[in-house]
């Protein structure tokens, strides 16, 4: 079955987290994702409040820019959400907009290295285990977690490119696509995706693919879809995102889905007028049309 959530994206600002969460909580919908954009709200503080204000909804990260935090950090604090509110948070890391990292003198030489050494780490941590490791960017002396989580974590990690794309299959346990993913670049990721999990004699449990969909619905929909995507300037690539009815999303997630994709994450656009309506339109109308 296809998980189905939205985005509270943080260019809200942070005092209205509470009343989205709480719509999406009391709407059924799956879960709610939050960004980590610099330089905007704080990915885990803003998690910890949302579900915190919430009883049953999934919460995720999507993603936590690794530059800008030590690995050992990241571990406590995602175990700490994990040990609180077991089963609902979900993390994703990835090495972040490299103009974002060098403004703040983070910037990494070899991205794709940090993230490979980054997520070898963080899970190791979480799994529990005394970590010592000496590498190009990721150094730790005979660290462990006090509080490790009581159940296996699942880290999702952020990628684009073939060698991003590879490394999150060989070194993660999903992967999160921007909203600038159509169908055939789902199937293109997944391809890439088993090739990572091939060459790292992967055999755990399933990959999962989280991909965003830009969704734009109600008045003016079509032309705040075409500003955010021209924005993007990616407007004149085909079938990406949707602006419409519940049923014309329903019939976009469903084509991420057969390409794919576990879960779709519906992205309103900057400017749109009501979130929590957005939240609630999720739940409502969409989620009852996505098998």
């Amino acid at each position: 079955m296809t998980s189905l959530g939205a985005v509270f994206r943080p260019q809200l600002p942070p005092e209205r987290l509470r009343a989205v969460a709480r719509a999406a909580d009391d709407a059924g919908l799956e879960e709610l994702w939050l960004w980590e954009d610099c330089f905007l709200e704080g990915g885990i503080s803003a998690a910890a409040a949302a579900l915190a204000w919430t009883d049953r909804l999934r919460v995720g990260v999507g993603l936590l820019p690794v530059p800008l935090r030590n690995v050992a950090v990241t571990a406590m604090e995602a175990a700490t959400l994990h040990r609180l509110f077991p089963g609902r948070p979900v993390l994703g890391v990835g090495h972040g907009v490299q103009d974002w990292m060098g403004q703040v003198g983070a910037r990494a030489e070899s991205p794709v290295t940090l993230l490979r050494e980054y997520l070898a780490a963080l899970r190791a941590l979480l799994a529990g285990e005394r970590v010592t490791t000496d590498g190009r960017y990721v150094k730790l002396d005979g660290v462990a977690l006090d509080w490790p989580p009581p159940a296996p974590v699942p880290i999702l990690a952020g990628a684009t490119g073939p060698r991003s794309l590879k490394l999150t299959g060989e070194a993660a346990d999903g992967t999160i696509l921007t909203a600038n993913t159509h169908p055939d670049g789902v199937r293109k990721a997944r391809q890439l995706i088993d090739e990572g999990r091939a060459s790292a004699s992967r055999t755990d449990a399933p990959h999962s693919v989280v991909v965003y969909l830009l969704t734009a619905t109600g008045p003016g929909a079509a032309a705040r879809l075409h500003a955010e995507l021209e924005a993007e300037g990616v407007a004149s690539v085909p079938d990406l995102g949707v602006a419409g009815d519940a049923g014309a999303v329903a019939k976009a997630v469903q084509r991420l889905t057969d390409a794919g994709a576990d879960t779709v994450v519906l992205q309103p656009t900057a400017d749109e007028p009501d979130p929590e309506g957005f939240i609630r339109f999720a739940a409502e109308e969409v989620r009852p049309l996505v098998p």
